[in-house]
């Protein structure tokens, strides 16, 4: 059966648990349907039959439309205060453990302590297109969060749930081409978030010919809504640069010629879904499909940006520069110097040097890459195969990151060792290519065996 039948019987039993309860619509007024929202609520936990439930979680979800943002607040904050664990229940499970420390008390104890807002987001999602709206909501959230650690707890909860409802067993990969429906291929040009998409006619050129892939993940309950998707070029050989993949007048490569899939372009599209991983499993997944398809492709590499790079170079204090590089770097402020090739020549060595330390020595908080897309890709199990000076002249690539891109490699023998040891030391794996581009302080190069950071607990 289609989704669409269930989701119409879902809104036939919604429709008619809303005239046995005589719920109307929100009202005019905000704070009153703060209120309302409230109330319902309470109703929503109180064990009501699945006409009447769903009914209350669509009258609340409707009614949660109608809030502007302080009446949004109000409610959020209500779930941290109110809709925490139950006290008496808790307590009970604790000294009940205390007491008897069995299999049986530690599973109540840990039924007790779930925040009984968890359960209200469960039966939330039982209403018509109530996943879709709970995932919008966390958007939200997101955007009022912001200097208010009291909703923190709420969103903890909201991503335990998502974790389990968006996990990897209910995704289900699709190939975007010509044939997809318009309104989904509308959605991969909006969602876009790397190399803009400017029109049709440069989707269809994504998509479309030979030697181009589109792949994404969708859930049964958002059917035309992706939720990751990755634009793959097949090549003969591992690229530099972003133009001429992404060229108009580019000659497609023969299929029989490609031995490399390159993933240029990696976009998540559904913001309320920040902080649940998709792209690992996207990125293995597509993989196995592209082996499958093409045996003789042998290298699965990224062609990746580097967007932190300028920020980062603008505040480091830590780098060893003569004056003379200082003065090179220094004319990275005039976008004209992309012009001069001589000065592109004379920066290339220094620029590489410092995204060799960017890349191997600079650190977060945690004490990992400050990279967050180094972070993504090498968390994955990738190596760091190359540094590709002017990979991306356009002006967003000058302004985040000076034209520099970056190569990971995927060398599927590799992948779990890579994965291990980045996961347990915070080692990155990388090519030597790329550790001889870092800098001794005496000036020189050196070699390095390994870069290893102390994984903070």
């Amino acid at each position: 059966m289609s989704n669409d039948f269930f989701s119409d019987l879902l809104a036939s039993i919604s429709e008619r648990g809303r005239n046995l309860l005589r719920l109307g619509p929100a009202s005019v007024d905000p704070k009153q349907n703060a209120i309302d929202l409230i109330d319902l609520c309470a109703e929503l936990l109180s064990g009501r039959g699945e006409a009447s439930g769903t009914a209350i979680a669509r009258g609340v979800l409707d009614r949660y439309q109608s809030l502007d943002d302080a009446g949004r607040v109000m409610f959020f904050e209500t779930l941290a205060h109110k809709y925490g664990p139950d006290r008496d229940k808790l307590e009970k499970a604790i000294e009940a453990w205390r007491a008897k420390p069995t299999s049986d008390g530690a599973g109540a104890l840990h039924i007790a302590s779930e925040p009984q807002r968890q359960e209200l987001f469960r039966r939330l999602n039982r209403a018509p297109g109530g996943t879709s709206e709970l995932v919008k909501m966390r958007e939200d959230l997101l955007d009022l969060k912001n200097g208010n650690k009291e909703l923190n707890a709420v969103d903890s909860d909201v991503i335990h749930l998502f974790a389990s409802w968006f996990n990897r067993g209910f995704l289900v990969l699709r190939r975007i081409d010509w044939s997809t429906p318009a309104n989904i291929l509308e959605k991969v040009i909006k969602y876009e978030a790397v190399h803009e998409i400017h029109d049709w006619d440069d989707l269809r050129r994504r998509i479309d010919p030979v030697d181009r892939r589109c792949y994404a993940f969708f859930h049964p309950a958002l059917v035309d809504e992706p939720l990751i998707f990755v634009e793959v070029a097949l090549t003969e050989a591992i690229p530099g640069a972003i133009a001429p993949l992404l060229a108009k007048d580019r000659e497609p490569v023969a299929i029989e010629r490609a031995r490399t899939a390159v993933f240029y372009s990696i976009s998540n599209c559904q913001r309320g879904l920040g902080g649940i991983s998709f792209g690992n499993f996207l990125i293995k997944q597509v993989v196995e499909e592209l082996r499958r398809e093409l045996p003789k492709l042998d290298t699965f590499v990224t062609l990746s940006p580097v967007p932190g790079f300028m920020k980062w170079l603008k505040k480091a204090d830590d780098l060893n520069l003569t004056n003379e590089d200082r003065a090179l770097v220094d004319l990275l402020d005039d976008p004209l110097w992309v012009n001069d090739t001589a000065l592109r020549e004379q920066l290339k060595p220094v620029m590489e040097g410092l995204a060799a330390h960017y890349f191997l020595k600079a650190k977060n908080a945690r004490g990992g890459p400050v990279d967050s897309v180094a972070r993504f890709h090498l968390g994955n199990g990738a190596r760091l195969e190359r540094i590709d000076w002017l990979g991306d002249m356009s002006a967003k690539g000058l302004r985040e990151s000076a034209s520099l891109m970056v190569n990971y490699l995927y060398r599927l023998e590799d992948i779990e060792k890579n994965h291990e040891a980045y996961a347990d030391h915070y080692e990155i794996a990388a090519s030597s290519a790329v550790k001889k581009l870092l800098k001794t302080e005496g000036g020189g190069l050196k070699l390095l065996d390994s870069m290893r950071f102390s994984r903070a607990e």
